[in-house]
């Protein structure tokens, strides 16, 4: 049998889904494989407000061969250990959703079942104890994994918090040197084979035509070839997720830039603050039924540490997916794929999943339907199981102190979720499945920290003498705080291995 390999790949639409797809296709296809050629317009702004990460960035990063400390100085970026939520539970309350573990297993049991019948007996701390990336971020300290043998220290799990904008240019430089060719221009018209309904050319406004047999829709929320072309629909999630709007503002930093995000919940929806090495990225994520526009900029100035350096920036979305991410011969990433709010930062992550995908199942001209199903069907999956996580912070909680948060609090989820929460309310169990992105250690934090306590715990735990699970537990919360205390503070570690020049200092 013989196949014809793809040839020519367009991307339209540059930021950092578009940036992102042609440096790791440049670096992928390698001996000239295929060409790239990226379209994008200078007069067209992107969204580049979402700044923070999971750690999966740093395999993104290291298959580009990106050396990590001129990438933290080209971005100004800091490290982050996770996310503190403040007011979600109830005002006044806060609780972390550290990276990284809690604790170890123990005889073939998860450790959160020990730790939940002694915390059921009051004989333990709080989980976030049992957690080095929570100690550490609490007393803002960091650093990268050391070769420590079994330690914690030898087990760092880390995200970044950077600039969205510098990290696309970092990334052009690095595709355009790798083969990826740029176009400046707009797409005027997308032109289909009659019949076969592919796309078979674009036309910019100068009239030039854009040939390619496989062609990446890194276009934003217009969906310009996946949606305004190829008219693949859309499903709509707000009736879950009802925040459609977000205003944007960076300040200079006047407190310590912690190595974590700050999600505080208000009265309709969520502000972030996101720390990074020369400004303070601040947003203001909520809901138009409940908030207009103008009232959601005082209070996100009201949040704010200092005054803002730039003009609001307004967004406005639907949350949801297409009901195709990949149709025909083309490909949505990024925000034309769908959209999800960035309470937990997965924005940068469905990017880098997607584009993962497409390689894992990258096609012929012949466009075999099997491999174009199972792309839509993985990443539909990916997107649901990521839905939910983020439903769940809004569902559990005691706030019923405003019309949006009474409305959260008593919608009805999808099935998949209330099963979760139904299963870790029972004995504490918590399951990964089908490789959802969020582990164990997320659906603990979140559902602990907001609120629910299981009736009871895993019966397996009473195998173990009780006096015996209490000396193991201390044991374990001593050699974190032992661990954290030899770590530098978070400002000295960037100041020693990766600072970047102030762009507001002369």
């Amino acid at each position: 049998m013989t196949v014809q390999a793809i040839k020519n790949i367009v991307i339209v639409g540059g930021g950092s889904a578009g940036w992102m797809t042609a440096s790791a296709l440049s670096t992928v296809l390698k001996n000239q494989y295929a060409s790239i050629t990226l379209i994008e317009s200078d007069a067209i702004g992107t969204v580049s407000v979402g700044e923070a990460t999971i750690p999966q960035i740093s395999l993104f990063n290291d298959i580009l061969g990106i050396d990590e400390n001129e990438f933290i100085r080209e971005t100004q970026a800091t490290f982050k250990l996770g996310i503190e939520f403040k007011d979600w539970t109830r005002k006044g309350h806060s609780y972390m959703h550290p990276f990284g573990s809690h604790g170890t297993d123990m005889d073939a049991i998860q450790f959160h079942h020990y730790w939940l019948k002694m915390f059921k007996a009051g004989k333990a701390p709080d989980i976030e104890e049992f957690s080095l990336a929570a100690v550490a971020a609490k007393q803002g300290r960091f650093s990268r994994p050391q070769n420590r043998g079994n330690s914690p220290l030898s087990k760092i799990a880390y995200a970044f918090h950077f600039d969205a904008t510098l990290y696309a240019k970092y990334l052009r430089k690095l595709a355009e040197s790798r083969g990826t060719k740029r176009i400046e221009g707009k797409v005027a018209d997308v032109v289909l084979r009659h019949e076969s309904g592919f796309i078979d050319h674009l036309v910019l406004e100068n009239g030039q035509q854009i040939e390619g047999d496989l062609f990446i829709d890194c276009s934003g929320f217009r969906g310009l070839l996946i949606e305004k072309a190829l008219k693949v629909g859309y499903k709509d999630w707000s009736n879950w997720l009802p925040c459609d709007s977000a205003v944007a503002m960076p300040c200079l930093p006047k407190n310590p830039i912690h190595a974590y995000t700050r999600s505080t919940a208000q009265d309709v929806g969520w502000t972030w603050r996101i720390p990074l090495q020369h400004r303070i990225g601040n947003g203001y994520v909520y809901s138009s039924q409940y908030l207009d526009d103008s009232s959601a900029v005082d209070i996100l100035m009201q949040n704010m540490e200092n005054e803002p350096l730039n003009d609001p920036n307004k967004l406005r979305w639907k949350t949801g997916i297409r009901e195709k991410f990949w149709h025909k011969n083309c490909v949505a990433v990024g925000l034309s794929a769908g959209f999800i709010e960035p309470l937990e930062s997965t924005g940068l992550h469905l990017i880098q999943a997607s584009v993962a995908k497409l390689l894992g199942l990258f096609p012929h001209t012949s466009f075999d339907q099997i491999d174009i199903d199972t792309y839509n069907n993985q990443m539909q999956l990916e997107l649901e199981r990521i839905r939910d996580f983020i439903i769940l912070h809004y569902k559990v909680t005691e706030r019923e102190d405003s019309p949006f948060w009474s409305f959260c609090k008593n919608m009805e989820i999808p099935d998949y979720l209330q099963e979760k929460i139904d299963l870790y309310q029972a004995n504490g169990r918590i399951y990964r499945q089908d490789s959802e992105l969020f582990n164990e250690t997320s659906w603990l934090a979140v559902m602990h920290g907001q609120g629910i306590r299981p009736r009871g715990y895993h019966p397996l735990v009473d195998a173990l003498a009780e006096q015996e699970v209490e000396r193991r537990l201390m044991h374990i919360k001593q050699v974190i705080d032992n661990s954290v205390n030899v770590l530098p503070t978070h400002a000295e570690f960037i100041a020693k291995h990766c600072a970047a020049p102030n762009p507001y200092q002369d």
